[in-house]
C-alpha cells in the first residue's frame, strides 16, 4: 500500500469533462489526518502508521485513549485507522496526510460500512424470486421457496434466509479519481461508494490497478 487516508462521505453530484460526458460522483472530505503512532519493524514486527481524522471532544474520550494520544503529542482524534504504508518508515509522529495525497486520474479503493436496514427478508436481503402470485398460490408471496429436503431432514449452513442486511464493511474496488480539490480537502471519485452521508470511509490506493 503506497497511499491511504480517512475521509467523511459528504454526498453525492456530478460533474462533466472535457468534452462535456456527465460523471457521477462521489465527495469525500479527505483529512486532513495526523499520524498518532508509528509502528516499526524492530519493535512491532512490520512498519505501518495511525492515522487520525476529526477533532475529538473531551467526553469521547475515555482515560486510554487519552494517554494515547498524549503520549504521541498530537491532539485527540475522533477516529484512528491504521495503514501499512509503504513509506511508513519515512514517515514520524505529528505528521499531516491531505487530500493532495492522491492525484486525479488514480485508482483507489474506498471502504466504509453500508446503510443498516434492520431484519429484512429474504427477498430484500438475497434478492431471491418471490412465490407465484397467481393460481391459487398464496397467502405469503414473499418468502423463499423450499428449505431442505427429507433427507437429512434439516437446513444447511448458509441457507439464504431473512436476517440483519447492512451494517456491514464494505470495500469497493478500482474506483477513479476524478478530481482533487486540496484547499477544501476534497475528492471527487466515480460512482457509489458504501455508508451513509457523513458516514466513515477509509481511501487506499488499489490493489488491482
Amino acid at each position: 500500500m503506497k497511499k491511504g487516508i480517512i475521509g467523511k462521505k459528504i454526498g453525492m453530484t456530478q460533474i462533466f469533462d472535457e468534452v462535456g460526458n456527465v460523471i457521477p460522483v462521489t465527495v469525500i472530505e479527505a483529512g486532513p489526518c495526523v499520524v498518532a503512532q508509528k509502528k516499526t519493524a524492530e519493535n512491532d514486527g512490520y512498519d505501518a502508521v495511525q492515522l487520525g481524522f476529526i477533532d475529538a471532544k473531551e467526553k469521547q474520550l475515555t482515560k486510554p485513549m487519552k494517554g494515547h494520544f498524549e503520549k504521541a503529542g498530537v491532539g485527540a482524534k475522533k477516529h484512528l485507522k491504521e495503514f501499512r504504508l509503504e513509506n511508513a518508515a519515512a514517515m514520524n509522529v505529528g505528521d499531516v496526510i491531505t487530500a493532495d495525497t492522491f492525484a486525479a486520474g488514480e485508482k483507489v479503493d474506498v471502504t466504509g460500512i453500508t446503510k443498516g436496514r434492520g431484519y429484512t427478508g429474504a427477498i430484500k436481503r438475497w434478492n431471491l424470486h418471490k412465490l407465484c402470485a397467481t393460481h391459487g398460490v398464496g397467502p405469503i408471496h414473499r418468502q423463499s421457496g423450499s428449505m431442505g429436503v427429507i433427507d437429512p431432514a434439516r437446513i444447511f449452513k448458509n441457507k439464504k434466509m431473512a436476517g440483519q442486511y447492512g451494517n456491514e464493511q464494505v470495500t469497493v474496488l478500482n474506483l477513479k479519481v476524478v478530481k482533487i480539490d486540496a484547499e477544501r480537502n476534497l475528492i471527487a471519485i466515480k460512482g457509489a461508494i458504501p455508508g451513509a452521508k457523513n458516514g466513515i470511509v477509509f481511501i487506499r490506493d488499489s490493489v488491482k490497478a
